[in-house]
């Protein structure tokens, strides 16, 4: 069984940032620059942030996970907006 999370991080170094978010793109889609919503079952929970682990500073970085509940049954995907509307982010992140 699938479950839905919001995941964003916050990452102090571009290396560590860059190899965070080529994680992300395998696991979920990219909402905005450092958030993505991952549908995931308990194995693909663990081995993300398995991978993640190895790869941020654990005292100078942070990712968070925000349980969304099930995947099924929760209706269509509604996002909305304060300020500028949200878009798709379909191209890929480039931190300089």
């Amino acid at each position: 069984m699938r479950s839905s999370y919001l995941v964003s991080y916050d990452i102090a170094d571009d290396k560590r940032l860059r190899l965070v978010f080529k994680t992300m793109r395998a696991y979920g889609d990219h909402l905005q620059f450092s958030v993505f919503e991952c549908q995931l079952t308990a194995a693909d929970l663990v081995r993300l942030k398995g991978e993640l682990s190895g790869i941020i500073h654990h005292t100078q970085d942070q990712v968070l996970f925000v349980y969304l509940g099930p995947a099924e049954g929760r209706g269509d995907r509604i996002i909305t907006a304060l300020g500028k509307p949200y878009s798709s982010v379909d191209a890929p992140c480039i931190v300089v």
